[in-house]
């Protein structure tokens, strides 16, 4: 077991997951006031919702953040587990809170350019955001939505956030105007990729499968110099009605031109096929996260 595990399992899970969590509200509460803010950019859902109001009333929208996800934590806890939504109110609460707390940023104009505040506002909301959900845990409004639909759907975070994202600000242009909601549908679209790849994981792994006529010897040298589990699954030549053994394996992205390099040198004529996987979970993978 790697030190982040034993950290994530051991006596200082919660406190270092509080503190991680505390520290992506941070980053995205700085990414709303030094980016997204000084240009009158909007957010989606309930941020998104908040900003239109404090641009037309002047009130905080770390107050009406926080107001407005009340009834959501309502749903939440009807649906999600308890420890998901005690870590939510936390990312919550501290996000309303740096999101007042750094206001001082938005008179500084950091970017001029409109369309690099899109680009860094969403990039580091991205990050922000996916950091609080690889610690099980969101900044409530849609993500608790979104986390409820991945529960019983399957459909990833960033894919419901921007589905949800794109109703709220079709609605929000009619309001506040086109032009801001174009730059606004940038951010929200950078933002939820960077999402997903945080909180899936930079440790990019590729599903392997071979069919070689020396199956043994691969498997024995993938065992060997990749330190990786393999499973035999039982096949058949539709043309010579043949039966195979084939070779099914995931490996890190760092392990694959190895992993080639090995089949090439046993087997030149083996079959090779390399897909890419959404998740994997498991021993020796990802056990963490939302």
């Amino acid at each position: 077991m790697g030190l982040i595990d034993r950290i994530y399992n051991g006596k200082l899970k919660y406190p270092v997951m509080i503190f991680t969590i505390l520290l992506g509200s941070l980053i995205s509460g700085i990414s709303f006031n030094a980016f997204i803010m000084p240009h009158k950019l909007l957010s989606g859902g309930i941020s998104g919702i908040a900003l239109i109001t404090n641009y037309l009333t002047g009130i905080s929208p770390g107050v009406l953040i926080f107001a407005l996800n009340v009834p959501i934590f309502v749903l939440g806890y009807k649906f999600i587990d308890k420890e998901f939504i005690i870590l939510s109110l936390i990312g919550m609460t501290s996000f309303s809170i740096f999101i007042d707390a750094f206001s001082f940023l938005r008179g500084l104009y950091i970017v001029d350019d409109v369309m690099l505040s899109c680009l860094y506002g969403g990039i580091l909301n991205g990050i922000g955001m996916g950091i609080v959900f690889r610690n099980r845990a969101s900044q409530g409004g849609i993500d608790i939505v979104a986390v409820i639909v991945k529960k019983y759907m399957s459909i990833n975070l960033g894919s419901t956030s921007l589905v949800i994202n794109l109703i709220i600000i079709l609605v929000a242009s009619f309001i506040y105007g086109l032009k801001p909601a174009l730059y606004t549908l940038i951010t929200i679209y950078v933002a939820s990729q960077v999402l997903d790849k945080v909180q899936q994981g930079f440790d990019i792994r590729k599903q392997v499968i071979i069919i070689s006529e020396r199956e043994d010897e691969v498997v024995q040298e993938i065992l060997k110099k990749l330190h990786r589990g393999v499973t035999y699954l039982d096949g058949e030549g539709a043309f010579t009605g043949k039966k195979k053994k084939v070779i099914y394996c995931i490996v890190a992205l760092n392990q694959l031109a190895k992993l080639k390099q090995i089949v090439k040198e046993i087997d030149p004529n083996a079959f090779m096929a390399v897909s890419d996987t959404a998740e994997v979970l498991g021993r020796g993978f990802s056990k963490r996260g939302v």
